[in-house]
């Protein structure tokens, strides 16, 4: 699938099932026939079509926006089996949860904020021409327990880069969940044409930007009391990694 700044379905119907679906998160397919006054067989062509090219999938009578349309990857580490898929939005009030928890453990504002816009919305995934983001969680036990989560810049002369955030429960730290979220995240910016990823601490979450760097990252700069936390002001530390 292209990416926002470049969605180019020619098709006019094919355009508005995709509207559609993009503007809701997850919609039953029956309701986007009904809604735009589809045929079913003209209907079922044309959501084969999308199905094909990869811009809608389809998760049991719903359909959605898709970014990634495998069926994700399993893994076990330290004795604990985990997978890594593309998030749905049947993920939504798990995966709010799971960064909530991890910013207020972590002091990640970055997180917090993504959690705070995703909760507001109550949709996932975007991908329009305002605005496109893409989530892949770690699940245990079909629970989410992770993610990382991508933010996908539309001004042309920023779509080089894209911000990124990852957390992990503090139960599965420290057992390569947080490693494999990340290179996951790296590796579909890269494949998507991306060269550069940040990410910005707060300089008292020196664990995460320890995490950081035994993965490549570095620290690009550095902005003066940015953060207020309480009552202190805290810098603001932009981590970065090039993908090329």
């Amino acid at each position: 699938m292209e990416l926002a700044q470049h969605v180019e379905i020619e098709d006019r119907d094919r355009k508005d099932i995709y509207n559609y679906v993009e503007r809701r998160g997850s919609v039953p397919a029956a309701e986007v026939r009904l809604e735009l006054g589809f045929e079913e067989a003209a209907f079922g062509h044309h959501l084969a079509v999308l199905r094909r090219d990869g811009y809608v999938r389809k998760v049991d009578d719903d359909l959605e926006i898709a970014f990634d349309t495998g069926s994700g990857t399993s893994h076990e580490s330290a004795g604990t089996p985990f997978r890594i898929r593309t998030a749905r939005q049947a993920d939504l009030s798990g995966l709010v949860g799971v960064i909530r928890q991890v910013a207020k453990e972590r002091s990640y504002i970055e997180a917090e904020t993504v959690a705070d816009v995703i909760d507001y919305e109550e949709i996932l995934l975007r991908n329009n021409e305002l605005n496109s983001r893409v989530f892949f969680v770690a699940t245990v036990d079909e629970q989410v327990v992770g993610w990382v989560h991508l933010d996908l810049p539309e001004t042309e002369k920023l779509e080089h880069t894209a911000k990124l955030t990852v957390g992990v429960l503090e139960e599965y730290q420290r057992q390569g969940i947080g490693g494999t979220l990340l290179e996951k995240g790296m590796s579909w910016a890269r494949e998507n044409g991306f060269e550069k990823l940040y990410n910005s601490l707060p300089a008292t979450n020196e664990e995460a930007m320890a995490f950081l760097e035994n993965n490549g990252w570095h620290t690009e700069a550095a902005r003066k009391n940015h953060y207020r936390i309480g009552e202190e002001y805290v810098d603001e530390v932009m981590m970065a990694a090039s993908l090329t």
